[in-house]
């Protein structure tokens, strides 16, 4: 009998075996992950067929793409405050009907114009999601799991944008590059019912038992969504240190990470001679990598902090140790094999899935009470600055050197200084504390 099941008996309470539905909520958030991004590398993957058929050029593609971020980047900070204050199921649930719809409208696009529109409205949708999650988790997880708890949700990404390719580029040989935006728009619209069906705060849930929900309480240092209102204004969270090192390290990795979501495939159809079948099968390497690194860091990082290691180190190993890995993506461009470039590229993402865990764990780590989901926000609206310039820094390089090393090696920088940003300037990880 553990130590629950004693507390209940000394009480009078009959044992109840504790259920386990949190791990359920987590798939839900990798669910969510995963759509999303499978619906932001659509257009990654059909790039190089649209650039034909309406002509565009790379520095025209390159504002197509980041237009989605415009919009996202925008919105990160409503859609935290929204999730903090009326909840993430009806929040989440209403954003990823929204960026399904508009994921579908991308197939009806016809000039550069439609295809900007359209790329602003998924970026609306979208906002929510990582911000979402950041509180939902907050909220279902004990401290020693959140590690998990996040890679799980996280690798949602990695998940969404490998196995988007080659299925993108399947549907796209056989029924036209317009096929994918209908389908995965679909295919969040069943998501939809799921998480409405599935999904409440604990304390509401009828899939989590009171011993679940024990658990969960008395695993947090800082009980998420308890009553109470927000402690500080949005903007007055940056006059803290941690949460600018959490915006500057998480805009030099999304710098990085962006190169894979937006023109990867296009790397390897340019630069590497792919063709597109070819392509969309080799762009799955990466992700796939990198899904598996990412969730065997984030297990090693729950039993560092389990066996009583610091947070604060704990959470660095994963910071620092993954964006210097990640800075390796400088040299794949001087490699001349595309095997070797591939390799290259792979462990570059490995490393940026290395640090993704703690990135998502810190908005719970240092929020003060109730702005899990507004912190999420905040550094999520920063790191995506990286993804507004990202796509068109490289785009307007390839148009002008017909190279995508320059590119390599700014990208290569960034994440270097996004290591030393963590090592050095981001402090005690703790929770912020208001009076």
């Amino acid at each position: 009998m553990n130590e629950n099941a004693y507390a209940q008996v000394n009480q009078g309470v009959p044992f109840q075996k504790r259920t386990n539905f949190r791990w359920k909520v987590a798939l839900l958030m990798f669910g969510a992950i995963a759509i999303n991004y499978l619906d932001r590398s659509n257009l990654s993957a059909a790039a190089p067929v649209i650039m034909k058929e309406f002509h565009f050029s790379a520095t025209e593609m390159g504002f197509i793409m980041s237009a989605f971020f415009f919009s996202y980047t925008l919105f990160q900070i409503p859609s935290g405050w929204l999730a903090d204050r009326l909840g993430q199921r009806l929040v989440l649930g209403g954003a990823v009907a929204w960026w399904s719809a508009a994921t579908m409208l991308i197939g009806l696009c016809n000039n550069f114009i439609s295809f900007i529109v359209s790329r602003i409205f998924l970026g609306i949708g979208e906002a929510a999601a990582y911000p979402s999650n950041a509180g939902v988790t907050a909220k279902w997880f004990p401290d020693r799991e959140r590690a998990r708890a996040t890679v799980i949700f996280d690798c949602g990404n990695k998940f969404g944008t490998a196995f988007a390719m080659p299925f993108i580029v399947w549907l796209m040989v056989h029924y036209g590059w317009k096929t994918p935006f209908i389908i995965s728009g679909l295919i969040g619209f069943v998501w939809v019912a799921l998480w409405w069906l599935y999904y409440t705060d604990p304390e509401k849930s009828k899939y989590a038992n009171q011993a679940e929900i024990d658990y969960i309480r008395n695993g947090q240092q800082l009980k998420e969504g308890i009553g109470g209102k927000a402690s500080l204004k949005w903007y007055q969270l940056l006059r803290y240190r941690n949460i600018r090192a959490m915006c500057i390290g998480f805009f030099m990795s999304n710098y990085a990470i962006y190169f894979y979501i937006t023109w990867f495939p296009t790397y390897l159809v340019q630069a590497r001679g792919m063709s597109l079948i070819k392509m969309g099968f080799v762009a799955m390497i990466p992700p796939l990598v990198a899904l598996t690194v990412g969730l065997i860091s984030a297990a090693i990082a729950d039993w560092l902090y389990a066996r009583g290691i610091p947070k604060t180190k704990v959470r660095k190993i994963n910071l620092v140790g993954g964006m210097l890995v990640g800075s390796s993506i400088a040299l794949a461009g001087f490699i001349q094999t595309d095997v070797g470039a591939v390799a290259l590229l792979t462990l570059s993402y490995s490393g940026l899935a290395c640090s993704g865990p703690a990135l998502w764990t810190l908005p719970g780590d240092v929020a003060p009470r109730n702005m899990t989901s507004t912190v999420g926000a905040l550094q999520n609206c920063v790191s995506n600055i990286g993804g507004i310039l990202g796509p068109i820094v490289t785009g307007y390089i390839v148009s002008t050197t017909h190279s995508f090393v320059p590119a390599l090696i700014i990208t290569g920088a960034a994440t270097l200084i996004g290591a030393l940003n963590y090592a050095f300037y981001l402090g005690e990880v703790k929770h912020i504390e208001v009076d």
